[in-house]
């Protein structure tokens, strides 16, 4: 127990994700925002188009210097499922179930080749302690930089944040319908305060 107890606190000290502010997600000691950039497909561009395209990203690298490039999954990948799906395919007896299962994997194939070219680029920065007036200016500031170089760029909300993580930890296709604290949709909290606030009375 208390083995378990020590490694699911090295997991959170390691994520170290804590809450989330009006701009971005906080971390640790600072607060990290995310911009989404529309991608371009440079196999229908000419060279000389390209190189323009590489001579943008390099003044935003200018401008920016301590910015990170962050590509990953626009959507939730199924290798785990399938993988799962083959296992149990190969131990199961019975025909009926065996045509399921393989119904199943046919279904996860289709998707899984619908969302293989989905992808999402993100310019991510880390801010340290600040207040939210600071941070509202960075992320103005940061957004006009990538913009005026001609890249389509878009600032995070909250709610894109969080299908952003739940994608990247495999969580859940539907992150942003996700409670900022797990389980506290149980809960009537404001009932409780009601409660609280007669039985002191």
């Amino acid at each position: 127990r208390k083995g378990r107890s020590k490694k699911k606190a090295a997991l959170q000290a390691f994520l170290g994700l804590s809450d989330f502010t009006d701009y971005g997600l906080k971390a640790g000691s600072g607060t990290y925002l995310f911009f989404r950039v529309s991608p371009t497909n440079i196999s229908v561009l000419s060279r000389e188009s390209v190189e323009i395209k590489e001579r943008h990203l390099m003044m935003v690298l200018s401008a920016l210097p301590d910015i990170r490039i962050l590509c990953m999954d626009a959507a939730e990948r199924f290798d785990e499922n399938l993988r799962y799906l083959k296992e149990r395919s190969k131990e199961h007896p019975d025909p009926k179930v065996l045509r399921l299962l393989k119904k199943d994997m046919q279904f996860l194939d289709r998707m899984q080749i619908e969302m293989a070219t989905s992808r999402q680029f993100l310019f991510v920065k880390k801010m340290k302690e600040e207040n939210d007036a600071a941070e509202f200016a960075e992320a103005n500031r940061m957004e006009k930089i990538i913009a005026e170089q001609g890249f389509e760029v878009r600032r995070l909300r909250k709610t894109e944040i969080k299908r952003l993580l739940a994608i990247y930890f495999d969580a859940s296709l539907n992150g942003q319908a996700m409670p900022d604290f797990d389980g506290r949709q149980y809960f009537n909290l404001e009932g409780e305060d009601e409660v609280a606030t007669k039985t002191k009375k």
